[in-house]
């Protein structure tokens, strides 16, 4: 479900001499290359919030990956970059999970309740002033075109003057901004909200996006953002396979539990997209909170164990079966294939996250910490198995970063990574 200016000295110089206007210099030694960071926007959804463990709270706005750019952006003449945090005395924001125990490797996750940013049941405290990480939780591309879903998107509402909610859409909220450059990482949730739900279609929020609607609607957001000529960098859309929350809880886990009390338990049932009932196989992937659902193996409402027997298979919502896992799949490169396409012909940077975090799952060593995409223990995805840690939000970050270099001969510093925590353990 988050700062700029000009060159390098001998640029800076040239543009006194001619123009007699103050700049800010960039340090010796480096440079924004031909890219002009002096307001720094950054387009997308929760992970460009920073959104983590399940919710938004002060910790996770001030670590998500723009904050980091951003900061160091500064260092090539980049300015000031403003987010919407929650304050102080609301810093838990919307809540989110927190991890109280880890026994035998189960973990026990607890709701943090208090110092909560809600100004009624349903809406959170309004921000008022300048944004500049513009991310929502649970944008979409295509509902960025959609002003219903103002009102519906608490996290869009509460920046929101009460007069344009439910009226003014993402795209038209992304607008005037004045910005010099820009990152653009939207799009997972067109596919990824279909994912998590198991392949089942209940509203607008989980559903594929039309491949040639989503090209349409991409167009459109990398057209306004570079309206005026400006650089920026995009970022592709990672494979849901990629993330905690559809490689912990496997068949061969469940199907070891259910031995080590039945030794005769043959497979794992599930019933698929179509309605079938068979025995999971690897390329079926189950959805993380299976995990604590207390469903498997039950026999509360059937004489068959959940999961165990034909008759009482793991529902399809729980489910991500194969071919529901190559259809997102075929999605996601055809998003992908749009975003590349597009980038390259605006002459910007991009970041290939899709690329990356598969590399991320099989693991990566940075500055000695060794990095993947395990549950709670990988450090690079937080207690919602989709969304970053501070460390992982670090080395998303150093992807943008580099790209950005490469792309524009800029001189950006990377983050260290070894600065920011994974999961936080319990005491």
């Amino acid at each position: 479900m988050k700062k700029y200016i000009l060159n390098s000295l001998l640029v800076a110089a040239v543009l006194f001499v001619a123009s007699c206007k103050p700049e800010i210099e960039s340090p010796a030694g480096t440079t924004a290359g031909t890219a002009n960071f002096g307001k720094y926007i950054a387009v997308g959804n929760s992970l460009t919030s920073g959104f983590a463990d399940g919710g938004l709270y002060l910790e996770g706005q001030k670590v998500a990956y723009p904050n980091l750019i951003a900061e160091k952006m500064a260092t090539v003449g980049g300015g000031s970059f403003t987010s919407p945090f929650f304050t102080d005395a609301q810093a838990n924001g919307s809540g989110y999970l927190s991890l109280t125990a880890l026994v035998n490797g189960v973990p026990t996750l607890t709701p943090v309740t208090n110092n909560l940013a809600y100004r009624d049941a349903t809406h959170l405290a309004k921000y008022t002033g300048e944004v500049q990480n513009l991310g929502i939780p649970g944008m979409r591309v295509d509902l960025a075109f959609a002003g219903p879903f103002s009102a519906a998107n608490p996290y869009l509402e509460r920046l929101l003057p009460d007069a344009q909610v439910g009226v003014t859409t993402y795209f038209q909220f992304i607008q005037g901004r004045n910005h010099t450059f820009f990152s653009l990482w939207l799009g997972n949730n067109d596919a990824l909200g279909y994912a998590t739900n198991g392949g089942v279609t209940t509203d607008a929020t989980n559903v594929l996006t039309d491949k040639s609607t989503f090209a349409l609607l991409y167009s459109n957001l990398v057209n306004s953002l570079t309206a005026g000529g400006q650089k920026g960098i995009v970022g592709t859309i990672p494979d849901v396979t990629s993330i905690p929350y559809f490689n912990t809880v496997t068949v061969a886990a469940l199907l070891t539990a259910a031995k080590a009390i039945n030794p005769a338990a043959a497979a794992i049932y599930i019933q698929t997209g179509t309605g079938a009932v068979r025995a999971a196989t690897s390329e079926d992937l189950i959805r993380l909170p299976f995990q604590s659902a207390g469903l498997f193996g039950s026999t509360a409402s059937s004489p068959y164990p959940y999961g165990l027997h034909p008759l009482n298979p793991i529902a399809n919502n729980w489910v991500l079966d194969k071919d529901e896992v190559a259809k997102v799949k075929d999605f996601v490169l055809s998003y992908n294939n749009t975003i590349k396409s597009l980038a390259d012909s605006k002459g910007l940077a991009i970041a290939d996250t899709y690329t990356y975090l598969n590399q991320v799952k099989t693991g990566i060593v940075i500055n000695g910490i060794g990095i993947n995409s395990a549950f709670i223990t990988g450090g690079a995805f937080s207690l919602d198995g989709v969304h970053l840690t501070p460390r992982g939000n670090a080395v998303i970050a150093n992807v943008f970063i580099n790209a950005i270099n490469a792309k524009y001969g800029s001189t950006i510093p990377i983050v260290d990574v070894t600065q920011y925590r994974g999961v936080k353990f319990p005491n």
